[in-house]
């Protein structure tokens, strides 16, 4: 797996997969999107979720994420790259 610099300079590398959660809580530099749908997610920094609809499936989204909630998530086989 290829190391990315994000623009904060943390180095992400390892993987994780990820289970929609309304109350846990998570560490993302990057989500992978292995079956595409909706993603519910609260970004780093933020408070209020916010849902990425019809992501396609394959998709690498370079975001920075501390929740993805079950309720609004249609995507499934996510990845965490952290």
């Amino acid at each position: 797996m290829a190391i990315y610099h994000t623009e904060d300079h943390v180095i992400c590398g390892s993987l994780a997969s990820i289970t929609p959660d309304d109350n846990t809580d998570l560490r993302a530099c990057f989500i992978y999107v292995g079956g595409g749908g909706d993603l519910n997610v609260i970004a780093a920094g933020d408070s209020v979720a916010v849902t990425l609809r019809n992501v396609p499936t394959g998709s690498l989204l370079p975001i920075k994420v501390t929740r993805v909630k079950s309720t609004g998530t249609s995507a499934t086989n996510l990845v965490a790259v952290r």
